[in-house]
């Protein structure tokens, strides 16, 4: 691994939020190849992910090596676009929270690190009715919908959506994972999820399992 890519990697690990959007553009000004340099940031984030659900590392931690993330992909991006590269996709996921809740630092994360793992990822934001969630899976045919919810009073709209599915007839095209401080497993059985993630690196690890992603 050059040395650019190597200190790509580490910002990560390093949560070096500061330097990440001009140490991307370093990379991409000395001729890297936007794969490799997304690869590296990939390897950084899943080595993070990784000592977190290990208990090495923390939720505070795991916030920061995503926001690293952040800073540093839509330069990776752009060179993408401007070489007229597309980076294949692993497949599309969905994610919103859900109607009556605001809470976005949960979803975020998933998101990034889904974004960081090859797919391609369509974030409905906070607060998303269930209309609006029907209305994403019918347009975008996503392969998962992914829904969180971190109060108790507005989970029970995860239901609400799945039943909306079925009502559409969409439900058998889509698999639907659940999440949030609230839910566990026997509720995300009880209201008809495909699947629960207790953290965000488990969220991605179900939605590769899913879809037979090694």
């Amino acid at each position: 691994m050059s040395d650019i890519l190597k200190r790509l990697k580490d910002m990560v690990m390093e949560f070096d939020i500061d330097n990440a959007e001009a140490t991307a553009k370093e990379a991409i000004e000395a001729g890297i190849d936007p794969i490799e340099a997304a690869n590296a940031l990939t390897e950084g984030i899943q080595i993070v992910g990784d000592k977190f659900g290990s208990g090495e590392l923390f939720l505070p931690d795991l916030v920061c090596a995503s926001e690293v993330l952040k800073k540093a992909f839509p330069v990776i991006n752009a060179e993408f676009e401007r070489r007229g590269q597309e980076s294949k996709k692993l497949g599309k996921v969905i994610i919103g929270t859900v109607f009556g809740d605001i809470h976005s630092i949960g979803k975020d994360m998933v998101s990034t690190l889904l974004y960081a793992a090859g797919f391609e990822v369509i974030d409905l934001g906070i607060n998303v009715k269930g209309e609006d969630f029907l209305k994403a899976v019918r347009e975008e045919d996503p392969d998962i919908l992914a829904m969180s919810a971190l109060l108790t009073t507005t989970s029970r709209e995860q239901k609400n959506v799945i039943e909306g599915l079925k009502e559409a007839g969409l439900r058998d095209r889509v698999k639907v994972i659940v999440g949030g401080s609230p839910i566990n497993q026997e509720f995300a059985d009880s209201i008809g999820a495909d699947g629960y993630g207790s953290t965000a690196p488990e969220g991605v690890r179900l939605v590769k399992r899913f879809l037979n992603i090694g």
